[in-house]
C-alpha cells in the first residue's frame, strides 16, 4: 500500500534511512564521517519536521506494517527553472525489497498526485542510474558537492516527458 507518511512512521523512516544511505554510500565500509553524518541527519525529529513542512511531501509503501521504501518531495526545489518541476530528493527502497517495482509503483503514485514534471540526482556510482534510464529518464546536467573532503559528482535527470 502506498500513502502519505504520518508522525508515527518518523522512526521507521529514519532507521530506514541509514540503512539504505549507508548500503548505498559506504562502498568501502563504515567510515566515521559517514556514520556522522548518517546518525545526525536521518532521526526521528527530521522526518518529523518535514511531515510539517508544506515544501515536503511524502510517501511511503508499506506492508504488513512495514515500511518498504519511501519517495520524498521537495516542491519548493528546481533544477534551472521552475518548468523542470520538483526535486524528488529521495527515493529510498530497502534492499529486501528491490526488483519487487516498489520504486515504479512509488513513482507512479507521485506522478499522479503531484504532476509528471520532476527531476532528481543521483551519485554516478549508484546502481539507481540503470533504473531511471530504463524508465526513460533524461540526463540533463550534472550536480556536484563536497562530502568529507571528496567532491562528489551526481547526475541530474529530469523525468520522461508525459
Amino acid at each position: 500500500m502506498i500513502r502519505h507518511a504520518c508522525k508515527d512512521d518518523c522512526l521507521q523512516l529514519a532507521a530506514l534511512s541509514i540503512k539504505v544511505w549507508l548500503e548505498t554510500y559506504a562502498v568501502e565500509g563504515i567510515k566515521r564521517e559517514y556514520a556522522q553524518y548518517t546518525l545526525a541527519t536521518f532521526t526521528e525529529s527530521y522526518f518529523s519536521t518535514l511531515l510539517d513542512s508544506s515544501n515536503y511531501n511524502l510517501l511511503v509503501v508499506e506492508k504488513d506494517q512495514v515500511i518498504q521504501g519511501y519517495a520524498l518531495l521537495n516542491m519548493k526545489s528546481f533544477y534551472q527553472s521552475a518548468i523542470n518541476g520538483f526535486e524528488l530528493e529521495k527515493l529510498y527502497i530497502d534492499t529486501r525489497f528491490k526488483g519487487q517495482g516498489l520504486g515504479k509503483q512509488l513513482l507512479n503514485a507521485l506522478e499522479h498526485e503531484f504532476g509528471k514534471a520532476y527531476w532528481l540526482y543521483t551519485w554516478v556510482k549508484n546502481e539507481s542510474n540503470g533504473f531511471y534510464q530504463y524508465l526513460g529518464f533524461r540526463e540533463i546536467g550534472q550536480h556536484t558537492f563536497e562530502f568529507a573532503g571528496t567532491q562528489i559528482e551526481n547526475n541530474v535527470y529530469l523525468s520522461p516527458a508525459p
